[in-house]
């Protein structure tokens, strides 16, 4: 079923790589290889392995199916499915709130991106001491015009994405950039792993160490499957509604799944063998990007200066491709109000920046750092809301629905085709997983970002 606006992907090719492209994002290329080696390597990666396909998975095809079954946005798509109860509308606005929160966070994020992806290419990062990197981030992040400028390119970009439409602009730059960004990331492996001493990057990632596999490493491997796949915000929900009707749900999900986990394992590979070679901390977290990185690529001489380049691409293309999915879904649920999609993807963009704006200028020692809300300033408090609370709840509530609210045989007839593809054991399993299993996770991580 198309939406209301008749569009859709032209393709099953073309609806996986937009929605790998709305998974694989800035958290997949640094986020994960960080937190697999921290809590146990091939430890954490067993367990990651189990809740992206069984968890995950399970509720990015919940969501498939609920868009395709209606064409509808999130908004519309619950009472549409239970005209008799209405009230889950509710569950369709928190979505979007949620994805739009997301997307002004990220927009900082991706536009600190750009930054170092233009420094990379002018030069300036090669000329900056190794122990000039952390007070150089703060100087940028916490300055008033700069990052403004570069988020505002950045969103101009993913603005005018939107405004080509679904298949000409979502699908057609998603089909180019995704296999660009693997390029990308398969040449930094390459390069990574010919450097001296890179065998103790991959043995950090992948060696497992149980011992390191604590309770909170097991909820992390949790909580990374489910944001990684963009479940919890709508935008899958909204990408259903651009499926082909004869595309096979399961297939599609499962392809989206593998991308997305095999493009942050091989970040890992990039990444961490690098770190090693060139004798650099691998704890870093958040700043491993920013600050450490940098050094590493400055220690590597004139190739480095090459690996810098070609990295803060790859990480700018990976925010794009997210960043494209988030805006859509925001347009998508506008442009359902008898407002072209120009109109809405300018007026959202114009709404969503300002709040990125005000983010950004409340960063670190930022004019607006001052300004607190519980405590937290508000970059803090959007990074609170949109990492350990809202995502989960929204994706708690929509495998609620899906599981006990919606109709079996309408969920069945969608993930059979209307009956032309053999599902067998596996419907009576996914069904048993979308019910009990994916709740359950939900509510431990929930529990336990709320206690954090």
């Amino acid at each position: 079923m198309a939406t209301k606006s008749g569009e859709g992907f032209s393709s099953s090719f073309g609806a996986i790589m937009a929605a790998a492209g709305s998974a694989v994002g800035l958290g997949n290329i640094w986020r994960f290889p960080y937190i697999c080696g921290k809590y146990g390597g091939g430890a954490f990666l067993l367990v990651y392995i189990c809740f992206v396909f069984f968890i995950g998975m399970i509720l990015m095809m919940s969501e498939f199916i609920i868009g395709r079954r209606t064409g509808e946005d999130p908004m519309k798509a619950y009472p549409k499915l239970r005209p008799d109860r209405k009230g889950w509308r509710f569950v369709g606005l928190a979505g979007l709130f949620t994805c739009f929160l997301i997307l002004a966070i990220y927009l900082v994020i991706s536009g600190w991106t750009l930054n170092y992806f233009w420094e990379s290419l002018s030069g300036t990062l090669a000329s900056i001491a190794d122990n000039d990197f952390a007070s150089h981030f703060n100087a940028f992040a916490s300055s008033t015009w700069r990052p403004i400028i570069f988020i505002a390119a950045f969103l101009l970009f993913t603005t005018l994405v939107i405004i080509g439409g679904v298949e000409k602009g979502i699908e057609r730059v998603s089909k180019l950039l995704m296999p660009i960004l693997l390029l990308l990331l398969l040449v930094l492996c390459v390069r990574s792993l010919s450097l001296h001493g890179a065998s103790a990057g991959v043995a950090y990632l992948f060696q497992p160490d149980f011992s390191k596999l604590t309770g909170e490493g097991i909820l992390a491997a949790l909580g990374q499957a489910l944001f990684s796949l963009s479940v919890g915000m709508g935008v899958m929900i909204v990408y259903g509604s651009y499926l082909p009707v004869d595309d096979n749900i399961l297939k599609t999900s499962i392809w989206i799944t593998v991308c997305d986990f095999a493009i942050a394992v091989l970040s890992g590979i990039a990444i961490f063998p690098a770190v090693f070679a060139c004798g650099q901390d691998p704890t870093g977290g958040p700043g491993l990007v920013y600050q450490v990185l940098p050094m590493v690529f400055n220690s590597l001489g004139t190739v480095g200066r090459i690996f810098s380049i070609v990295f803060f691409l790859l990480l700018s293309l990976a925010a794009l491709t997210s960043a494209i999915s988030l805006l859509e879904a925001l347009t998508q649920w506008l442009s359902s109000e008898k407002i072209g999609r120009t109109k809405s993807a300018i007026v959202m963009s114009l709404v969503v920046i300002l709040f990125a704006v005000v983010a950004s200028l409340s960063f670190g020692n930022g004019i607006l750092s001052g300004v607190k809300f519980g405590g937290l300033q508000f970059f803090d408090l959007l990074d609170k809301l949109t990492g350990t609370v809202l995502p989960p709840v929204c994706a708690l509530m929509t495998i609620l629905f899906f599981g006990w609210f919606m109709k079996k045989e309408d969920i069945i007839d969608e993930l059979s085709n209307h009956g032309t593809l053999k599902i067998g054991y596996f419907k009576a399993f996914y069904y048993f997983l979308a019910r009990f299993v994916a709740p359950a996770a939900l509510i431990v991580v929930l529990v336990s970002g709320l206690i954090n």
